[in-house]
């Protein structure tokens, strides 16, 4: 077997593989004795088909069956420990033709990436402390989204709800037939019902009103008739209240305004954390110019299609484009190939990393706690599935870079506002 290496990029290969007949005879001739055991032809004894009629008969299938398996040992035993290739091998042609076997496979190799400056990235970080003002606000929401809403009779509030059918019109002002949606709720405290705030309060069950809305150069036309009108009553702050909505870890309300603001707190915290490793992740992915593999970046490409299925119910819809999907994901999948190999020469570099056997328990306590199992049940289903515990080690491994990285780059503390000012105006940069 020979091997030949033609570098199509940095980190893109075709690697072909030839043989001659001679270098897989053995191997032919081994299937054809095994094969000729297990075939059943009329006028002969059980296995005992002569090998000319079985050569005759099934020798292409046999042969290709050979081959295959002799490539695929050839690319394991040879090509992989001589190229480490990464990504998804694909095998672009395979010819055997006048007893010469030649394949041609395109890999990609782990490209070379020099380690930027980290101390000169900066990197923005929001923080920001929970005001008491916010906690009221989160105790006001708890109070609603726990009430009840009471039918009355009267004129529509602003913190009305409603119970509406809809009828779509035409644009002489017409019902059109079979465009009718009924029993709709409209709660006028949303943010989007501005226009319905401004068309429908002071009016009362029965009422019929006919209305436009309009949304750049398209207009919707439609009829609203008033069923119900519905009030809130706020749930009451009372004890039973409080150690509902703690969990029974507050008793009165000073316990309960503290815990509610504790809750938020690690909210905004695991929210900076998680935004400011995203804002890493593009720092220096902008900071670091390399080849990716394009078999690698294919592989991301697949794991987004297999995401998909997986929301989907586990099949994808009828006419969803694969292609499509994947060509509109390339510039993510792109950025992902390239922190995937960033991250592993972070990890080289970083020599005092290590996963110790407290990390793994801390991460599946948390998991546990998240779904509702024990802890000894997730460290079994873990056991059992070694790819399962390699991915989180692989996780801790990398939570411990970010934790690296917020020691050694230079990290712009902006307020929740200013933080989220800065990131609207790159959305409408970059859209």
């Amino acid at each position: 077997m020979d091997i030949s290496v033609e570098e199509i990029t940095s980190v893109d290969k075709e690697i072909t593989l030839t043989a001659k007949r001679e270098e897989l005879q053995d191997n032919f001739n081994e299937a054809y004795k095994k094969y000729r055991a297990q075939i059943n032809m009329p006028g002969f004894r059980p296995g005992k088909v002569p090998l000319h009629i079985v050569k005759k008969r099934f020798g292409k299938e046999i042969e290709y069956e050979e081959i295959n398996k002799y490539v695929q040992e050839v690319f394991e035993k040879e090509v992989v420990p001589e190229y480490e290739p990464v990504g998804e091998p694909e095998m672009l042609d395979l010819q055997w033709e006048d007893d010469v076997l030649e394949v041609t496979f395109k890999i990609g190799s782990k490209p070379e990436v020099e380690l930027t400056d980290l101390e000169k990235v900066e990197v923005d970080k929001m923080v920001h402390d929970v005001t008491d003002e916010e906690v009221e606000e989160e105790v006001e929401r708890t109070l609603e989204r726990e009430g009840n809403w009471e039918e009355v009779d009267g004129k529509v509030e602003e913190s009305s709800k409603l119970v509406v059918d809809v009828v779509s019109l035409d644009e002489d002002g017409n019902e059109i037939e079979g465009q009718k949606d009924e029993d709709q709720d409209i709660d006028l405290r949303n943010d989007g019902a501005q226009e319905f705030r401004k068309q429908l309060v002071g009016k009362t069950t029965g009422d019929v009103v006919d209305m436009e809305l309009s949304e750049g150069e398209e207009t919707d036309r439609f009829r609203v008739i008033i069923k119900k009108i519905e009030k809130l009553h706020k749930a009451e702050m009372n004890d039973d209240f409080i150690k509902q909505q703690s969990n029974g870890e507050a008793e009165d309300e000073d316990q309960f305004r503290s815990y509610i603001k504790s809750r938020m707190q690690d909210y905004y915290d695991q929210s900076a954390n998680d935004l400011f490793k995203n804002d890493v992740v593009d720092a220096l992915v902008k900071k670091h110019d390399f080849d990716v593999p394009e078999a690698f970046i294919a592989q991301v490409q697949n794991s987004y299609v297999e995401q998909a299925k997986q929301q989907a119910g586990g099949e994808l819809p009828e006419h969803f484009d694969e292609e499509e999907y994947k060509a509109n994901m390339i510039e993510r999948a792109v950025m992902e190939a390239k922190w995937t190999f960033i991250s592993q020469k972070l990890q080289e570099e970083f020599e005092d990393i290590e996963i110790k056997p407290e990390d793994i328990d801390e991460h599946l306590g948390l998991q546990a706690a998240q779904y509702g199992v024990a802890v000894d049940q997730l460290k079994q289903h873990y056991a059992q599935n070694p790819n399962m515990l390699e991915q989180l080690r692989s996780s801790i491994r990398e939570n411990k870079v970010f934790d690296k990285l917020q020691d050694i780059v230079k990290i712009n503390e902006l307020s929740k506002e200013k933080y989220r000012e800065q990131q609207q105006e790159k959305a409408n940069t970059n859209p």
